[in-house]
């Protein structure tokens, strides 16, 4: 070869090289990135398609439900029971009160909701679910969702709402119940956030 076809070939060989690394290099900006329980997902947020779900006694976590799931642009979901309680059901410091003896008689805490079924479940990839804190767990209404759906291949999160309890094991209790979803730390609210307190939490999901 004569010097200029060695320089030649020199040249491309410099920009085939220069070509693969600036494939590689805009190829691995898109490349999906690992969170802490090993899955996959994408750079912009780490919750997609999200339901928001929720029973609410006496508006509190309703309040809460709604103020996450329009910070999340997420849907939502109420629990309604059939026999919806009164405000003397909810009377903890009566024995007689319905909350009392389902307390003590937990035969009593299947509480039958108006539905369980969500349309689109299936569509959904993260769910959060929001109750008040009854005697340390989550109200029990809650239960009857829970064990209704199956929520194989879903991120479950859970909150809740308390004057003074934390979130205790109501978490925890919940995912026995599940026995399906991958259940992450769920996070209390005092019974009447601000909107600053929600908005702290929801930006540190996404």
């Amino acid at each position: 070869m004569n010097k200029n076809t060695i320089i030649g070939v020199i040249v491309v060989i410099i920009i085939v090289i220069i070509g693969v690394a600036l494939y590689f290099m805009l190829s691995n900006n898109d490349t999906p990135i690992n969170n802490e329980n090993g899955s996959e997902e994408n750079n912009d947020s780490t919750i997609s398609n999200v339901l928001v779900v929720y029973f609410s006694a006496q508006g509190h976590t309703k309040e809460v439900a709604e103020k996450i799931a329009e910070n999340l642009d997420a849907d939502i979901f109420e629990l309604i029971p059939t026999d919806p309680y009164t405000d003397a059901d909810l009377d903890w410091t009566d024995n007689n009160s319905r909350v009392s003896m389902e307390h003590e008689d937990e035969s009593l805490r299947n509480v039958e909701l108006t539905t369980t079924e969500v349309e689109n479940w299936d569509s959904y990839d993260t769910i959060l679910i929001g109750y008040p804190i009854w005697w340390g767990i989550a109200a029990w209404p809650v239960n009857t969702f829970v064990e209704a759906n199956d929520f194989t291949g879903k991120t479950v999160i859970p909150f809740c709402t308390s004057a003074s309890s934390g979130l205790g094991e109501s978490g925890e209790l919940l995912s026995s119940l599940a026995n399906t979803g991958n259940w992450l730390a769920g996070h209390r609210f005092s019974s009447n956030p601000s909107d600053s307190d929600i908005t702290t939490w929801t930006d540190s999901l996404k």
